[in-house]
């Protein structure tokens, strides 16, 4: 099965999803704005994508711009930053077993497959 942390609003997230859809029909769609992310989710898909916290941040977002860019932030501040303020994760990402990927472009997707 195929997980995909998804925001329906996001073009390249839902480029991601049609990719997933065109390949399988075995996947699930968490809308993690809908569906918060906790902190041990989320370390759990940093582990499996092999990223720290940062380089999983939108730095175009607004709210990054104005309350966090340029400020030097722990693995786990970030974790914590990131879950009150989930627009600021990169999406999507794409889970098969113990190993993920950040779907931007889709056809990054393919490595799962």
């Amino acid at each position: 099965m195929y997980t995909i942390y998804h925001n329906p609003r996001c073009k390249k997230s839902r480029a991601g999803l049609q990719y997933v859809k065109d390949r399988t029909e075995d996947y699930k769609v968490v809308e993690y704005l809908k569906n918060p992310l906790t902190v041990e989710d989320l370390k759990l898909i940093l582990m499996r994508l092999n990223k720290r916290p940062f380089e999983m941040i939108r730095t175009q977002e607004a709210i990054y711009k104005s309350d966090f860019k340029a400020k030097n932030f722990t693995d786990e501040e970030w974790m914590e930053i990131i879950v009150e303020h989930p627009k600021l994760l990169k999406r999507p990402i794409v889970i098969k077993n113990n190993t993920a990927v950040w779907g931007d472009p889709a056809e990054e997707i393919e490595k799962l497959f």
